[in-house]
């Protein structure tokens, strides 16, 4: 059994992807399931194996409390995190290849809290796992976005301490030629610290353009897949890295039939 977490700000579309992958793998004949760890969505694009929202649910919260929906979804996470046994248990029970979970929208709320990192140390143990930390293509346009992104992805990384991969998702929606210029970032972290040098000119910065680039060479530790969940665009190459991840690369670890086909 393997685990892949999807983690994202929101909208940057972590359901949509969830759904597209599972489905990916499904028609390549590989065993998955699905996980919604979110309390507090309404509707998702899949039909989820395991449902968080049957154990708590965010929006009752709110009418029983009175509370804002942050609120909610901050006390709907921890009374999951007190209820983990139970999720585990339910997700072990269905002894699938691949475990796709889908975390909650205000991702800062799941990850950055104790409660959300603790939940996942329970549901995963020793399993090896991968988290796919989403980013909104468009997001990308300006370099100084970018390399917020990557600030926001190293803090996850540290937060969750699971191997992770950036996943540019809604690449369909970037203007033609655009993602060979993301892909350049990473290889040659002079042309981003050029762009976010310039892009900086007339405000007070406290980092030079050498701080820029050892900044963004240091933080580009990770490995990078364009995808596009509406379209499957990338959808081989994200695969290929999650099987290098979990698998060494191997796909007969995960091919085998699982006990429940």
């Amino acid at each position: 059994m393997y685990f892949i977490i999807v983690v994202g700000t929101a909208g940057s579309g972590k359901s949509t992807l969830t759904s597209a992958l599972y489905y990916y793998l499904v028609n390549n004949q590989l065993d998955a399931v699905t996980v919604n760890l979110d309390p507090a969505v309404e509707s998702l694009p899949y039909k989820p194996d395991i449902d968080a929202r049957e154990i708590v649910n965010a929006r009752d919260l709110m009418r029983r409390y009175g509370l804002g929906p942050n609120g909610a979804l901050v006390r709907a996470v921890d009374i999951l995190s007190y209820r983990v046994d139970e999720l585990r248990d339910e997700i072990w029970s269905l002894k699938a290849n691949y475990v796709i979970v889908d975390t909650p929208g205000q991702m800062e709320i799941f990850a950055f809290r104790e409660s959300g990192p603790a939940m996942l140390d329970v549901l995963i143990g020793d399993t090896r796992s991968v988290t796919l930390f989403l980013i909104d293509s468009i997001y990308l346009v300006k370099p100084s976005n970018y390399l917020s992104a990557l600030l926001l992805a190293s803090s996850t990384y540290f937060r969750l301490k699971l191997p992770q991969i950036l996943v540019y998702n809604k690449i369909d929606l970037l203007p033609e030629g655009f993602i060979d210029k993301l892909i350049n970032y990473k290889e040659d972290p002079y042309t981003l610290a050029d762009e976010l040098a310039k892009e900086t000119m007339n405000t007070p910065m406290l980092w030079g353009i050498d701080d820029i680039y050892t900044i963004v060479e240091k933080l580009q530790m990770y490995e990078i897949v364009p995808v596009s969940s509406k379209n499957l665009s990338g959808f081989n190459d994200l695969y290929a890295a999650i099987q290098r991840v979990v698998a060494g690369g191997e796909d007969y670890y995960t091919e085998e039939p699982s006990p429940r086909l």
